[in-house]
């Protein structure tokens, strides 16, 4: 079964705030929620892993970063 992640708990593993994380979204530099009901929202825990880890090989020279 796969995971779904809750807004607080993906602001307290990334360290973002509330308001930092809707304009990351926004943005195009995190990953878009899923909505789950008409108030509420959540992360696929894969879709999370995924993106955590492309931002480390980018920031790793000789490993997709520049």
């Amino acid at each position: 079964m796969r995971r779904i992640i809750r807004r607080r708990e993906v602001c307290e593993l990334f360290g973002f705030s509330r308001s930092a994380l809707v304009a990351a979204i926004k943005r195009g530099e995190f990953v878009a929620p899923i909505k789950l009901f008409s108030r509420s929202v959540g992360w696929l825990e894969e879709d999370l892993e995924a993106w955590r880890e492309s931002r480390i090989a980018n920031s790793r020279p000789g490993q997709g970063g520049e």
